[in-house]
């Protein structure tokens, strides 16, 4: 009879449907028993798509009984309570009325456990980046208190009414917007309420044509608070991507991020880590906020570190100007770094 390990190793031939990752590295298997012949294996999948599971559970079957010794097999799929196929848990429903996106293939986060790490400048730039690479990208703001989407993709204006009476989001770059920035007079502030917040979330998701798109990007408030949860009660994430420095300050709280993530179950796709080092102009390099610790937390919770961003002017200035640096200047240094990111989450 396999063990657990030999057992776990052996599922990790199993891919996601629609990624290239495997369903052990995403942290959904929950349980394994082997005994007597018999292996019993509990998975908790992120998605309501029926399809995904019954891809997921013949997968873990086959796979399984091909192992020797392996006489019984009995695979258990869970999914949200409250989905399609998912089995009653009991208790408060958190998924109760989440949603894909009409035609939206793939929905990712950008989070941080903190502010000032440079997530919303990861988030154009990956949004830019992914366009470059042949993909059909939406990105949505929803810092709903200090919303950047705007002015670092060089767009102000108002979003237009569609015939189905749904708001169109406005171009830039390729890349299809939306933010409350778009909304609100220059300066305003948002002084909402959680209910509020929530309910602008879930316009932006399905009130919003956003349909034909490959990957919408979110571009998340920093820390754990009413956006994220309603983010993910209200439609099912296909992952999140977490930006971080390394210094250990950000560090720490990065793994409340993660946690976050995984306490909703939202695969976390991987670490970005920004700022990473400094190249001066006479080529040495500066790590003025250490280095490697985003490649080592990676590490310490089993997920892919998708790139090191150095410290650039160049990124800053795109920004400033409204010219993500991958659009204004794709063959530089600053916009490899990007591209990279946005190449190793294509594998995923």
């Amino acid at each position: 009879m396999p063990d657990q390990d030999e057992i776990l190793n052996a599922l990790k031939s199993v891919k996601y449907p629609g990624f290239s990752r495997d369903i052990v590295s995403f942290g959904l298997i929950k349980e394994v028993q082997a005994n007597a012949g018999a292996v019993s294996v509990q998975l908790q999948l992120t998605s309501p798509s029926k399809e995904a599971a019954e891809q997921i559970k013949a997968d873990c079957e086959q796979v399984l009984r091909g192992l020797s010794g392996v006489q019984q097999v009995h695979v258990d799929v869970r999914q949200p309570a409250g989905q399609p196929g998912a089995p009653g848990t009991g208790g408060p429903d958190p998924w109760a009325g989440q949603n894909r996106v009409p035609g939206v293939k793939k929905i990712v986060a950008v989070a941080s456990g903190k502010g000032g790490v440079g997530k919303s400048t990861v988030s154009v730039n990956l949004a830019c980046a992914l366009k470059r690479l042949g993909q059909e990208v939406g990105l949505l703001d929803l810092d709903i208190y200090g919303p950047s989407i705007p002015l670092m993709m060089g767009l102000k204006q108002r979003p237009e009414v569609s015939g189905r009476e749904k708001l169109v989001p406005p171009v830039n770059h390729g890349v299809r917007l939306m933010s409350i920035g778009f909304l609100l007079d220059d300066d305003q502030p948002v002084i909402w309420r959680g209910p509020m917040i929530t309910k602008t979330i879930q316009q932006f998701l399905f009130s919003v044509e956003w349909e034909g798109l490959d990957y919408l990007l979110i571009d998340l408030p920093p820390g754990t608070g009413d956006a994220q949860l309603s983010l993910c009660q209200t439609v099912p994430l296909d992952g999140g991507v977490v930006v971080t420095t390394p210094q250990e300050a950000s560090l720490g709280i990065v793994r409340k991020g993660i946690a976050m993530f995984q306490r909703v179950n939202v695969p976390v796709l991987g670490i970005v880590e920004n700022m990473s080092y400094f190249v001066t102009p006479t080529g040495d390099r500066v790590e003025i906020f250490g280095h490697g610790g985003g490649r080592a937390e990676a590490a310490r919770q089993g997920v892919p570190l998708l790139g090191e961003v150095p410290l650039f002017t160049e990124i800053r200035e795109g920004g400033d100007q409204g010219l993500p640096v991958v659009m204004g200047a794709p063959d530089s240094a600053p916009a490899r770094a990007f591209l990279t990111v946005g190449e190793q989450l294509l594998r995923l």
